[in-house]
């Protein structure tokens, strides 16, 4: 048999493990990609619970000053039984009645604002609802995402030990070749064209290359890359 042969199997095998390497760095960056999904729907909450904060603030606001007003009213009625003169009595009349009239626009004020607060409490309700149903979907996708992790991590630790009873068949010093080269290289073991191209690097091989490759004369490499070459039989 061929030295190549093995090396053959070892580079399917060294394959496949690549493949799944790969899968299994790309799913976090598969999750990170649905979690940042989230990013506008989070944004759009942010902003509804600031409308929201700021319109319930406008409310507060207009009845603190209507508390404050009434609670100086009750003081200036209760100060009004103690006036010994009429005058006394119609200046605090008159500071009530201007109290009054300031009650009368902040409680204006606070309807208005109550009457905002309705569609503000819609959208914030709204953005909840959105973001809600947007996490869902990506908890659901990731949960997904770690049942394939999971899964390609246990066919890789069978891979690798089918890759370890491989190593088994394989000529020492053509391992060692190939172990140095695939860090550099993939694939390791390419076919030599009819024409005498690597059909790893794509360049023109000397004819004594094609020469050792066809009379399968031991490791041949691509006197450019250094690939292992190897012919169509």
């Amino acid at each position: 048999m061929s030295v190549v042969q093995p090396l053959l199997g070892l580079q399917e095998i060294d394959s496949r493990i690549r493949e799944m390497q790969q899968e299994i760095r790309d799913i976090p960056q598969r999750q990170a990609q649905e979690q940042e999904r989230l990013k506008g729907a989070r944004e759009a909450l942010e902003r509804a619970q600031a409308e929201m904060k700021s319109a319930q603030l406008r409310v507060n606001e207009a009845e603190l000053e209507v508390q404050a007003r009434r609670e100086k009213i009750q003081g200036l009625k209760k100060n009004q039984v103690l006036l010994k003169t009429n005058k006394e009595f119609q200046i605090y009349n008159l500071e009530i009645a201007k109290l009054e009239g300031e009650i009368d626009n902040h409680e204006a004020r606070q309807v208005a604002a109550m009457d905002g607060l309705i569609p503000v409490k819609h959208r914030l309700a709204e953005a909840e609802a959105k973001l809600k149903e947007e996490q869902e979907v990506v908890d659901s996708y990731v949960d997904e995402l770690n049942g394939r992790l999971a899964a390609v991590n246990e066919a890789l630790a069978a891979v690798e030990a089918e890759r370890a009873e491989a190593v088994k068949g394989v000529d020492p010093k053509a391992l060692l070749y190939y172990e140095r080269l695939r860090t550099k290289r993939w694939p390791v073991v390419v076919t030599l064209q009819q024409d005498g191209v690597c059909n790893g690097c794509h360049l023109v091989q000397p004819p004594s290359v094609g020469q050792m490759v066809r009379r399968k004369q031991g490791l041949v490499p691509c006197q450019m890359c250094g690939r292992i070459l190897y012919g169509i039989e």
